[in-house]
């Protein structure tokens, strides 16, 4: 039976995503966890599908950022969905710097954002390739992705940081390198917000991490009124 953990201090807080989770998969065994300790036993007795967690614990301003390097170093891949008030232009890079798979501000999204996200890293957990296995080379030397997996984006040998729907963006670009992928195809992308500027939005957020690691990058064309194709220059 999967089994998902949601660590959060707040019980109005907790009840209302474990709430979500129920309404939208009754099958998932939901355990619901108020503080750093009985978390860390928890991670520790169970093996977790996926875990939403805060980063702030009671006092402990960043106990979710402990209990994330816990997970990591597990080394069973758990994917970690963080549900923060940070606010996200600051942690979101943050969070994907630790290996979580992605970032939802508090406030900002509804239910149905939430439950969208949710199953998506869910379904792309289990579609992931055995552990062990290569890292799936496309036909650019340059770059490395698999889409499976959030920390293995590489650009020439350094990592790119990308949340989920934005490496599945640019999964789609590059594997038809040199053709135009309209908005449309895009949009059977994106998770929410299937409109062109939302696509844009993401476009630029990819196009801003490969300039993090080389300021010359220019590999993604925009098509005006088409869409996007990757030429990986």
């Amino acid at each position: 039976m999967p089994r998902i953990a949601v660590i959060e201090d707040d019980p109005t807080t907790s009840a209302q995503l474990s709430g979500w989770i129920r309404a939208a998969r009754p099958e998932l065994v939901v355990d619901q966890h108020f503080d750093r300790d009985s978390a860390e036993a928890a991670l520790s007795r169970e093996r977790y599908d996926l875990v939403v967690l805060d980063i702030e614990l009671g006092r402990e301003r960043n106990a979710g950022v402990a209990l994330i390097n816990e997970i990591n170093k597990q080394g069973l891949g758990t994917p970690v969905l963080v549900v923060s008030a940070m606010p996200a232009a600051i942690y979101r890079s943050i969070m994907k710097a630790l290996d979580a798979w992605d970032y939802l501000q508090k406030t900002t999204f509804d239910e149905a954002e939430f439950v969208e996200t949710f199953l998506d890293i869910l379904r792309t957990a289990k579609l992931r390739e055995p552990a062990g296995k290569a890292t799936p080379k496309l036909a650019d030397d340059s770059l490395l992705l698999d889409p499976l997996k959030q920390r293995s984006a590489m650009w020439r040998g350094q990592r790119i940081n990308l949340p989920l729907t934005a490496q599945r963006i640019l999964a789609t670009l590059h594997a038809r390198a040199g053709e135009v992928v309209s908005y449309e195809e895009l949009f059977d992308v994106v998770k929410s917000g299937r409109n062109r500027d939302n696509v844009r939005k993401h476009v630029a957020t990819i196009r801003d991490a490969f300039r993090d690691v080389d300021p010359a990058f220019d590999g993604i064309e925009n098509i005006p009124m088409r869409g996007f194709r990757w030429s990986g220059s």
